[in-house]
């Protein structure tokens, strides 16, 4: 006769994975990577999350990795999984044990306008030198994979799920009562966040008032951060139009969002935007040219109607997404 433990070690174990995001669990940076691996643990994978608070301090950075090897050697992971390059994904890498996946996001290859020029570079290079430690790597693009400079071959392209049961398109006139807007203007929404020079918001300022000069009645409405993200539901399903400008991406998320909201879209070609827009009408993918943005903006909000996006993102829902990570 079987005993409870005897069946309990046929039972397949799930999957551990040690989830390593830069930042805090109490700040809302890398929400994304939060979300994205609450949905890999609802699909049955045990997940650990792992914050890594410590990233320029040498001697803060010694301590967190040797906490971070202390968190291996306790919970035994099948898997160390980075959510992002730089540090993390180095310092992770450092850490030994179990294989490691590493997830690259963008400004961890691309360089970032926010820091300094060689602290940007010495971010790209230990980006470089994880690579060389993993098992599996993901990029959120395939544009981004290419600036990979060894192990290009086997990188698996899964960019950032969409929630969908918080961003789908919803009654305009709705969403304006809720924000307090006029029915009549024309709105651009920009979402700068805290990043305002790598998102360009001066080229998008620009770019707006050339669109005010050709189509009266016409705002931008700038999103500095800290709006939670039902209320940027609420926001996209207001606005007639989303506007990126950004010097670089990975795959942004501001455009999947705004996809799944049917808010229509005028970008420069960054990261995998042009990928997601394809088929997606009304809309425009243009140069990072003042006057070509601001007729492109004008062009969309001289007769508003809604996108056909919610079609183009159903294969990237976080389901899906989730899915296909763990399939790494």
């Amino acid at each position: 006769m079987m005993t409870a433990q005897t069946i309990a070690a046929h039972v397949p174990k799930p999957l551990r994975v040690l989830a390593v995001i830069p930042g805090s669990e109490t700040k809302s940076s890398f929400i994304f990577a939060r979300r994205q691996m609450a949905m890999v643990a609802e699909c049955g994978v045990d997940v650990r999350l792992f914050w890594l608070g410590e990233r320029t301090s040498a001697t803060g950075l010694f301590a967190e990795l040797g906490r971070l090897r202390r968190e291996i050697a306790l919970i035994q992971p099948d898997i160390v999984h980075a959510h992002y390059g730089t540090v993390t994904a180095l310092v992770a890498a450092l850490a030994g044990g179990p294989p490691l996946v590493i997830t690259y996001r963008g400004s961890d290859l691309n360089g970032s306008a926010e820091v300094s020029g060689m602290r940007s570079r010495m971010g790209v290079l230990m980006s470089q030198l994880a690579a060389l430690r993993a098992s599996g790597i993901i990029s959120v693009s395939e544009r981004l994979s290419r600036l990979l400079w060894w192990r290009r071959r086997g990188v698996a392209v899964i960019p950032s799920g969409v929630d969908i049961a918080v961003f789908h398109p919803a009654p305009r006139d709705a969403a304006r009562a809720a924000l307090g807007w006029p029915l009549d203007e024309r709105v651009i929404l920009f979402n700068s966040g805290s990043r305002a020079k790598v998102k360009r918001l001066d080229i998008a300022q620009a770019a707006a008032a050339e669109a005010a000069r050709l189509v009266s009645g016409s705002r931008l409405e700038v999103l500095y951060g800290g709006v939670d993200t039902e209320q940027i539901a609420v926001y996209m399903n207001a606005a007639d139009c989303l506007l990126l400008t950004s010097e670089a991406e990975g795959s942004p998320n501001v455009i999947k969002e705004a996809l799944a909201c049917n808010l229509p879209i005028v970008s420069v070609d960054v990261g995998d935007v042009r990928e997601r827009m394809e088929g997606v009408t009304p809309g425009a993918v243009v140069e990072r040219d003042i006057p070509a943005l601001g007729r492109a903006i004008a062009a969309l909000l001289e007769h508003p109607a809604r996108s056909n996006g919610y079609q183009a993102i159903e294969n990237i829902s976080t389901r899906r997404v989730a899915e296909r990570i763990i399939e790494v």
